[in-house]
C-alpha cells in the first residue's frame, strides 16, 4: 500500500485528511512544526502515523520527510487573516520556500504524485460569482499585505503546474472555500464572532448585545463543513485529473451579518449588528462553482445551520481567556454616538 506524506498534517485540514487516508489503509507520514497543531489531535490514530517535527522552510527536513513516500499532500502554509495583514513577509517566506523545497525533494527522490492545497483567496475579487476554476487569478495591489497569502498560493499553483508537466505523473490542485468546524483556529470569522459575543455580553445589560463587525455585513461567503471538505478532497485525491484544479466548497452563500445572528442564536443571544470600516482588500462575495467536483461524485451532506452549532459548541468549551478589546472599544464608541 502506498505511503502519503501530509505537510501541515497536524492542522485543521491535515488531521481529518490523515485519518481518512489511514482508514483506507494507506501508510502515513506527517511533517509539521507544531505551531498550530498537535499530535494529540490525531487521537488513537497517533500511534499509526510517523510524525516528523520540523520547519517546512528547511530543505533538509523536507527531503528527509519526503524520502520513501509515494505521494505528497502539501497543506503547510500560514493561514488566518490577521497574519496576512500583520506578518506578510512571514506568510510569503513559508509559502514560497515550502513550495520550492517540496518540489525539489519530490524530484530528487522520484515522487510522482503531488496534491497541492491552494485557496479561494487566489480569486481576490472575482469577475463572476459563483466562481469557477478558470477565472483569471490576480494580485490587485502588491502593496496591500493581505495579498501575501493569495499571492503565495498563486506562486505555488504556477510552480506545481509547470513542474508537474515535466517531473510528475500527477499533480492536482484543490482550492478550499471557507471550511468551518471544531478546532479550526482562532483567526477566522466564526471563532472570532463566538469570542467577541461572549466577551461583549459582560459589558452590557441590553437585551440586544451591540455587536460590531467589519463593513456593512453584506459581504457573503459560502461555508463548507470539515466533513464535507474531506469527502470532496478524497474524491480529488482518487479521481482528480493531472494538472487540474478543483474548488472544494458549497454554493450556499450567506451574508456575514447573518453569520453573526446565527452564531448568536446558537449561543441563545440576541445581537444588534454595528457596521464598521471595511477591511482593505476584502472581497464582497465569495462562492465557488463546484461543477467539476460534482462530476467526481461530490454532494455536500451538511448545510450551514447543521455545521454551525457543532463548531460554536467546540469554541465555547475551549474559549481562550482573551478580551476582544478592539470590539469592545468600537461598541462603546458606537453607543456614545447614538
Amino acid at each position: 500500500m502506498s505511503t502519503y506524506l501530509v505537510t501541515g498534517g497536524l492542522g485543521f485540514l491535515g488531521v481529518p485528511l490523515v485519518k481518512a487516508l489511514l482508514k483506507e489503509g494507506y501508510q502515513l507520514r506527517v511533517l509539521d512544526n507544531f505551531s498550530r497543531g498537535s499530535a494529540e489531535y490525531l487521537g488513537e490514530a497517533k500511534s499509526d502515523v510517523e510524525i516528523i517535527a520540523g520547519d517546512i522552510r528547511d530543505a533538509d527536513v523536507v527531503y528527509r520527510a519526503i524520502r520513501g513516500v509515494d505521494s505528497v499532500c502539501h497543506l503547510a502554509f500560514v493561514n488566518g487573516t490577521r497574519y496576512f495583514y500583520e506578518r506578510p513577509a512571514y506568510v510569503l517566506d513559508v509559502g514560497v520556500k515550502a513550495m520550492v523545497n517540496v518540489l525539489d525533494a519530490c524530484i530528487r527522490v522520484g515522487v510522482g504524485e503531488l496534491f497541492l492545497a491552494s485557496s479561494s483567496e487566489v480569486y481576490q475579487t472575482p469577475p463572476k460569482v459563483p466562481t469557477d476554476e478558470s477565472v483569471p487569478l490576480s494580485v490587485p495591489d502588491p502593496y496591500n499585505p493581505r495579498y501575501s497569502y493569495g499571492g503565495g498560493k498563486i506562486i505555488s499553483e504556477l510552480m506545481a503546474i509547470h513542474y508537474g508537466r515535466e517531473y510528475f505523473d500527477r499533480v492536482v490542485i484543490f482550492r478550499p472555500h471557507n471550511v468551518i468546524g471544531p478546532n479550526m483556529g482562532w483567526e477566522h470569522v466564526v471563532p472570532q464572532f463566538v469570542t467577541r459575543l461572549l466577551n461583549l455580553e459582560a459589558t452590557t445589560s441590553e437585551q440586544e448585545i451591540p455587536f460590531p463587525i467589519q463593513g456593512t455585513g453584506d459581504q457573503s461567503r459560502a461555508f463548507i463543513y470539515i466533513e464535507d471538505f474531506i469527502h470532496g478532497l478524497m474524491l480529488v485525491i482518487h479521481h482528480g485529473e493531472h494538472l487540474n484544479i478543483y474548488n472544494i466548497g458549497t454554493t450556499e452563500e450567506i451574508k456575514i451579518r447573518d453569520v453573526a445572528h446565527r452564531v448568536a442564536h446558537c449561543l441563545g443571544k440576541c445581537i444588534r449588528v454595528l457596521p464598521g470600516s471595511e477591511a482593505i482588500g476584502g472581497t464582497l462575495r465569495r462562492c465557488p462553482d463546484i461543477r467539476k467536483l460534482k462530476q467526481l461524485g461530490f454532494r455536500p451532506r451538511f448545510n450551514f445551520d447543521e455545521a454551525l452549532p457543532q463548531t460554536v459548541q467546540w469554541y465555547v468549551e475551549h474559549l481562550r481567556p482573551v478580551v476582544d478589546i478592539d470590539a469592545m472599544a468600537e461598541a462603546k464608541v458606537f453607543l456614545k454616538e447614538q
